[in-house]
């Protein structure tokens, strides 16, 4: 087995962190694992590796070396290091400096939206559609544009009542 970072060396520290029901799995050769500090468990934490930078040590450098701490629940960086974790929503806050970049590297962004079930999406997009025909046909009224007004009365005809997605859901 190779080295997870160095891609060279073999492998001969093997680590597992589980997670839920994730399980993470990180194989270092030994020079790799006394650079990220493996051999000291008190330096070191399984995001740091798996992040590459070092969750805490983004923090840190957004402090500017001073040691931040959570005035509602007292956690702090090193907290944060060694469990991977924040301690409250506070949390958040304080560290929010250091945890933006962190999550803008992790994730698409830093504002969690959520997914839509693809029935209300479709529904979404079909009332949108429908909304959008209707304004046009009401302003080509307004123009005189008869022709145009013809076209979008006979395409807002020809949706469907209710989108493809959704029916069978919701009202019977």
């Amino acid at each position: 087995m190779i080295c997870s970072l160095c891609k060279e060396k073999p492998a001969s520290v093997h680590l597992t962190q589980i997670v839920g029901d994730k399980m993470q799995r990180l194989d270092l050769c030994e020079d790799c694992a006394k650079v990220k500090g493996v051999n000291d468990p008190t330096g070191f934490a399984m995001a740091d590796i798996m992040l590459g930078l070092g969750a805490a040590q983004e923090l840190e450098q957004s402090a500017g070396g001073v040691e931040i701490k959570c005035a509602r629940c007292g956690f702090t960086q090193v907290d944060f290091k060694k469990s991977g974790r924040l301690g409250c929503p506070e949390c958040y806050r304080t560290f929010s400096e250091g945890l933006s970049g962190l999550l803008k590297s992790m994730h698409k962004g830093t504002r969690h939206v959520g997914k839509t079930p693809e029935s209300l999406r479709v529904s979404r997009e079909h009332s949108d559609r429908l909304r959008s025909l209707q304004k046009k046909l009401s302003k080509a009224i307004e123009t005189e544009d008869f022709e145009l007004a013809a076209r979008l009365r006979d395409e807002i005809k020809q949706l469907p009542e209710r989108p493809a997605a959704a029916k069978g859901q919701g009202k019977s």
